[in-house]
């Protein structure tokens, strides 16, 4: 008699990542004690403990590693399955999944998603933000189907498609504060070496992570994506490059300060780009909406 189920595991998987019960119980829309009481069935079934139980909080066991490890392959090979099902039957995907450059605000999509939605009601929709490499992974391993805005030349080995959307270009700038922007030369190495530099962390879990500007042995402070790179340079913490449609207002308005560099960043060439295996009317549909002319410049403006 098989003793796991997709349903069981599901649960398993829901309450590693929210770290508690109740809150894998409002991820699968389930009341706490459904939840519960299918972990402690499957417990039982197994012979085994899965967590260990520290109030509201709860952590796998080392067998309930062992099974959530082997058990997602299960699940993703579950979703895989009904997404090909779907798609021999109707031609669309069950589920899509769009990965965006955490320079772009997810809001940015918001026309398209509901034009998509509009069409294709029975196809569940997830978009999900990564950084610099961290996007491109994200395609190869399946995490999304599709991604917009990717940074920078695609990692080597194909298994995928691209296409650029355009350039975007870098301005270096600190905040009026900053003891470099007195400085009324072209500022070089031997100016920015005493500084922090304010960087967006590479989210990629397996390719090398690029670090963009940072001199070696520099001091750095990591952050996780452009708006808060922004708000720590706009405090004066540090300097930086940023995207120049990001950094307008700030210059315009004071609360930046553009300066000129011994080594500039060049423009940076961001993609449009999918895996090389069949794909659904989904894939198709938003290849299309996100080729037109203009699309990266129309993502940026949210930043206006």
């Amino acid at each position: 008699m098989l003793r796991l189920s997709l349903d069981a595991l599901q649960a398993v998987d829901a309450i590693d990542r929210r770290g508690s019960f109740s809150a894998a119980a409002r991820e699968l829309f389930r009341v706490p004690s459904t939840v519960s009481y299918t972990i402690a069935e499957l417990e039982e079934d197994l012979g085994v403990a899965l967590f260990d139980r520290h109030g509201p909080r709860v952590v796998l066991t080392a067998a309930g590693r062992e099974l959530l490890r082997e058990g997602r392959h299960l699940l993703k090979a579950a979703e895989d399955l009904e997404n090909r099902v779907r798609r021999v039957a109707t031609g669309w995907e069950t589920e899509f999944s769009i990965g965006m450059d955490s320079l772009f605000p997810a809001i940015c999509l918001q026309t398209h998603i509901a034009d998509f939605c509009g069409i294709a009601d029975q196809t569940r929709l997830r978009i999900a933000h990564d950084t610099l490499s961290g996007t491109w992974e994200a395609l190869l391993d399946n995490r999304v189907d599709l991604i917009v805005g990717a940074a920078g030349d695609g990692p080597s080995g194909g298994g995928y498609a691209a296409e650029p959307m355009g350039k975007v270009d870098f301005v270096f700038a600190v905040a009026p504060g900053h003891p470099l922007a007195s400085v009324q030369h072209a500022l070089g190495k031997s100016d920015l070496q005493p500084f922090r530099a304010i960087v967006v962390a590479d989210s990629a879990r397996r390719l090398p992570p690029r670090t963009v500007g940072v001199l070696f042995g520099q001091d750095t402070l990591s952050v996780p994506d452009m708006r808060s790179k922004i708000d720590f340079q706009r405090a004066g913490l540090g300097f930086g490059f940023l995207p120049r449609p990001c950094a307008e207002a700030d210059i315009a308005a004071g609360t930046l300060v553009e300066k000129e560099v011994e080594e500039p960043k060049p423009a940076e060439t961001f993609h449009l780009a999918w895996r090389s295996e069949e794909g659904g009317a989904a894939r198709a549909w938003w290849q299309h909406a996100l080729r037109k002319p203009g699309m990266l410049d129309a993502m940026l403006r949210h930043w206006a």
